[in-house]
């Protein structure tokens, strides 16, 4: 259920940003201060794993970590890492757990004199740095080898993993270099209250930046020395390509936009495979009829949508939660609820992401609003007033691109409550992250989790 809490989404995510230090084994006023501390000192923790030796460079790379964000990626990384540490710990023994989360990972080639990679901390490089560097060691500028904050004292207290900690770290670092590649893409003059990276340094400028925080989270990612994490984090970063390649033409009703792609509002004909290399279709990409009748059409649609929306949201969410859970030592159904548990709160939070793009002013929602139907996306609002109305189909068909489409949408949208009913999608999916939530032991982080759940539905950007 919805919580009736007075509480938005905002406060309860700046509940948890509050530097509160939890006192032994007493109980937390507000449980978001469980993870406060970290939360807190997550841009500082952030910034020291990105410097590079171009001062420019680490200007664009730190911007978007300057500004008041949801970070409520690396929020749900920390709540479900304190929530599994309530597992008892015979109960988590699918790996290895000690001090540096080591796995039973065996060395590279089983000889006496190498060593175990995975008993290795976060801070230590797996090659020489030298090597990963190419220049004098003693000039060697490595952000990644500083050591983190540690406060083993703070850490036993709360049960969160030095591994978990920089899997909280590396979560936001990936989403940041996505959003200032999404910046450039949609041409987006503002993000969190301020100008975008696009616009207060050059698309050029933002485009590198994303792609140096990917290339220093990948880095990261990998010195958490635990294959099936990195399997996990490595795969969404391909996930959110794809799904920024789904956005950008809607195939299942658009039949020609398989053949050619927009260019800043014009179409560009997509060169035709040599051959040489397979070209594998993905069942979304298959053009469909466009005589289809109009049931099948919208049920293609939403199919459509719901999928870009899991690569383009869910996947960060999903995929990172369940690492944190691989990372506990926690057991494969635990593990499962965890991944689900993330696909579905992403999904929810990106339908109501869509909703508020419809609903909320340029000045709360911290971006442009109103930019979907600009952008000639059809997101979920727009879908559900096309169920009722076939004639809509011609304007998703065409991106609103005609003068005057971007208004009559948004009227076709109000007078099918499309709005409403794209809420009452979004409260099937809370309710079903709840539901997953219930697998873990009843604590104060786990009361955190779904009342942040809770609060996805009723946040105002």
């Amino acid at each position: 259920m919805v919580s009736t809490q007075p509480s938005s989404f905002t406060a309860a995510v700046e509940a948890a940003e509050k530097l509160v230090q939890p006192q032994n084994s007493q109980s937390f006023s507000d449980p978001f201060s469980i993870v406060s501390h970290e939360m807190s000192n997550l841009a500082k923790s952030i910034s020291n794993l990105i410097g590079s030796g171009h001062p420019v460079l680490n200007r664009v790379s730190s911007y978007y970590f300057e500004a008041e964000g949801k970070n409520v990626r690396p929020l749900i990384v920390l709540l479900l890492a304190k929530s599994l540490s309530q597992i008892p710990l015979e109960q988590r023994n699918r790996i290895k757990i000690d001090s540096l989360d080591v796995t039973d990972q065996k060395p590279f080639s089983g000889t006496p004199s190498q060593t175990v990679v995975a008993g290795k901390s976060v801070d230590d490089s797996l090659s020489p740095l030298s090597i990963l560097y190419g220049i004098n060691p003693k000039v060697i500028l490595d952000p990644l080898s500083k050591p983190m904050d540690r406060l083993p004292e703070f850490d036993a207290m709360n049960g969160i993993l030095p591994k978990q900690r920089r899997l909280a770290e590396i979560v936001e670092m990936i989403h940041t270099a996505t959003l200032l590649h999404d910046d450039v893409i949609d041409s987006s003059d503002s993000r969190r209250g301020r100008p975008s990276g696009n616009i207060a340094f050059t698309n050029k400028m933002a485009i590198l930046a994303g792609d140096f925080l990917l290339g220093r989270a990948s880095v990261a990612i990998a010195r958490l020395r635990n294959p099936e994490v990195i399997e996990l984090l490595s795969t969404t970063i391909a996930n959110l390509v794809e799904g920024e390649f789904m956005q950008l033409k809607n195939t299942v009703i658009d039949p020609a936009a398989e053949n050619s792609i927009d260019n800043d509002g014009e179409s560009k004909t997509v060169p035709e495979p040599s051959g040489k290399v397979p070209t594998k279709t993905h069942e979304y990409t298959v053009t469909k009829p466009v005589d289809f009748d109009h049931e099948t059409n919208v049920n293609a649609a939403f199919e459509y949508y719901l999928h870009k929306t899991y690569l383009k949201t869910a996947s960060l969410m999903s995929k990172s939660s369940r690492a944190a859970a691989v990372l506990s030592g926690a057991q494969s159904d635990i593990i499962d609820n965890c991944y689900e548990f993330g696909r579905n709160l992403g999904l929810c939070f990106q339908i109501v992401d869509d909703m508020l793009d419809y609903t909320s002013s340029d000045s709360a929602f911290g971006k442009p609003s109103q930019a979907d139907l600009k952008l000639g996306l059809a997101t979920a609002p727009i879908l559900f007033a096309w169920k009722e109305r076939p004639e809509i189909g011609d304007l998703i068909a065409r991106k609103f691109s005609q003068e005057g489409d971007v208004e009559l949408a948004r009227k076709q949208v109000e007078e099918c409550d499309g709005l409403e009913k794209t809420r009452e999608m979004a409260k099937l999916y809370c309710q079903k992250a709840l539901d997953n939530l219930r697998v873990l032991p009843e604590s104060d982080s786990r009361s955190a989790l779904e009342f942040l759940t809770n609060s996805v539905l009723t946040r105002k950007k």
